[in-house]
């Protein structure tokens, strides 16, 4: 289901994508509107589920995850179900996707080191042929969602 979204509510889910800490009272300076008018649209984009939750961004890193990497898993016969309602249940794991393809899961992880690495694949296994892609750097993150252009 697509929710309709007016030009002013765009304008305040951009500048919440950019910090979600800003007031409303400075989004509203920013946009036009009053402080009450930005907090009720706001509500509103809540309740309707455009605004999933406020988030805040933790450096991997700093708290001891060196190795970042996308895991694929090409999960056996019967094996998806139950690898389903078990991936909720590994600390590695910060994003699964279900996907379309050869593979049938995408998974971002974070781990302290290649043997942290090394103890998950071994959980992995039993469920299916798994890839590994070490991530380099990240190019792109949270890119903010912006306005579907209707020019086609």
């Amino acid at each position: 289901m697509s929710v309709k979204i007016d030009e002013l509510n765009w304008r305040i889910l951009q500048k919440l994508q950019s910090n979600a800490r800003e007031s409303f009272a400075n989004i509203g300076r920013a946009i036009g509107l009053t402080a009450p008018a930005v907090g009720e649209r706001v509500k509103k984009m809540e309740d309707l589920g455009v605004i999933k939750g406020y988030h805040a961004e933790v450096s991997h890193s700093l708290t001891g995850h060196q190795l970042q990497a996308i895991v694929t898993l090409r999960a056996f016969m019967g094996k998806l179900k139950p690898f389903l309602a078990l991936v909720h249940t590994f600390d590695e794991v910060v994003n699964c996707y279900r996907i379309t393809g050869n593979e049938n899961i995408v998974m971002e992880v974070v781990l302290k080191d290649q043997f942290h690495l090394e103890r998950f694949i071994d959980k992995l296994i039993q469920y299916g042929e798994t890839r590994t892609n070490i991530v380099l750097s990240q190019v792109i993150s949270n890119a903010p969602i912006l306005k579907v252009k209707s020019d086609l």
